[in-house]
């Protein structure tokens, strides 16, 4: 099961290469933001791209001018004023997942079958600042194309109180699974405006991994370090291919619209040269891997609970530098609320916080991405084969993905799955 949830905060100052296709520029920023934290560290690692796009679209909305141009550009966006259709046709093609997974759990259940159908929600929400010249037009927008209803909150009286509203919204809509997404003094006094997307997921595989097959087994942490490590195992066709330097195995879900996909360096210490390569299109390709192949795969169990990234560093290397007022006086988010001699709008944080648990029934994940804005001076075989083992017993890569699209709803990365 997975969910993640976007937080953009929006406030006020005073007075890459282009990707066509939403699940692509999608994934492009998603690999974009993966690199820039990666070289961070070694450790594990987890994104939700589609949150994070979702988010800054969102806050897209109400750019213009420069900063409009600079966001479109770093979000592989080639046509910015069609996002919101765009992301409208990815978030119709999730919830028609959900509902034939529904339907496919009542046809199961009246012949007497176990379906466990998908669960798999996005949430928005707009928390403004009471009282403040919001565009009319902004908000209506924002309530038509992307069911972001606008929530008065209390930042000028009680920015704490502000914040855990907000925080306790996010906790619902992911079934408790993102806490604190926006840190302590994440919001003050001149936060105008917090845009917040929430994405939860939670589906079974496919095939079920028998519990009694897992086992403790070698895992090299780090790509060196042995240690033993909770191991499924299940012998059954597979999405695979083998490519240049790395395996590809996609994992079903129930009613098959969704997957895990897994990539596995070759090399013990080859999950940074496969960081470096892999592209969007690289992504869309794998996630239209043939299931007939029959694959003995071992795969750890994980859980990964990291806390809050800040992404507003990470944006402006990408080139977001206006829309955080940088120089001073360039963010343009005329379109959101009037801009006046004493103060106009700017991103001042990009929040987002991400939870995974894998296991032998299946996989949940919450993600949530905060922007605040505030006030400053943001193939089938012929003949059946022999089965190919796959030994996931080394750093690896993956993703969730929509198998039609090849959007990406999480990209990580496992180094240690203790």
């Amino acid at each position: 099961m997975r969910y993640m949830l976007t937080s953009l905060l929006i406030a006020a100052a005073p007075g890459a290469a282009q990707t066509t296709g939403p699940a692509a520029a999608t994934n492009a920023l998603g690999l974009d933001l993966y690199r820039l934290e990666a070289a961070k560290g070694q450790g594990n690692l987890l994104l939700s791209p589609y949150s994070i796009q979702a988010a800054l679209c969102m806050a897209l909305g109400g750019a213009d001018g420069g900063t409009k141009a600079e966001m479109a550009k770093v979000l592989h966006l080639t046509k910015p004023d069609a996002a919101p259709g765009e992301q409208a046709e990815l978030r119709a093609a999730l919830e028609k997942a959900a509902a034939d997974s529904g339907q496919m759990a009542e046809l199961a259940k009246k012949h007497g079958r176990k379906f466990q159908p998908l669960q798999l929600r996005v949430a928005n929400r707009l928390f403004g600042r009471e009282g403040y010249p919001f565009h009319p037009d902004f908000l209506q927008r924002m309530q038509t194309d992307w069911q972001a209803p606008l929530e008065m909150a209390a930042f000028a009286k009680s920015p704490e109180r502000a914040r855990v509203r907000i925080n306790r919204w996010v906790e619902q809509q992911t079934q408790e699974r993102i806490e604190e997404l926006i840190p302590a003094n994440g919001v003050n006094k001149d936060t105008r405006l917090v845009l917040v997307n929430a994405i939860y997921f939670k589906a079974a595989w496919a095939a079920e991994f028998r519990e009694a097959m897992t086992q403790p087994l070698p895992f090299h942490a780090g790509g060196t370090t042995e240690v033993n490590a909770p191991t499924m195992y299940q012998q059954h066709n597979f999405g695979y291919l083998k490519e240049a330097g790395y395996a590809a195995v996609t994992v079903p879900y129930t009613g098959y619209a969704l997957q895990l996909l897994i990539l596995l360096p070759e090399a013990r210490d080859g999950l940074a040269a496969l960081e470096k390569k892999l592209t969007a299109e690289q992504l869309a390709k794998l996630s239209k891997a043939s299931m007939a192949k029959e694959v003995q795969l071992y795969l750890p169990k994980f859980k990964l609970t990291p806390p809050t990234l800040p992404l507003g560093d990470d944006l402006k290397l990408l080139g977001m530098k206006s829309a955080f007022d940088e120089p001073a006086g360039s963010a343009d988010f005329s379109r959101m609320a009037p801009r006046t001699p004493e103060e106009y709008l700017r991103i001042s944080q990009v929040f987002h916080k991400t939870f995974l648990a894998l296991d032998e029934k299946g996989t949940e994940a919450a993600a949530a991405t905060a922007a605040e804005a505030t006030v400053g001076a943001s193939a089938t075989e012929p003949e059946k084969p022999k089965p190919v083992k796959v030994r996931v017993d080394h750093p690896f890569l993956f993703a969730i993905q929509h198998r039609d699209s090849g959007l990406c709803l999480f990209l990580g990365r496992v180094t240690d799955p203790r």
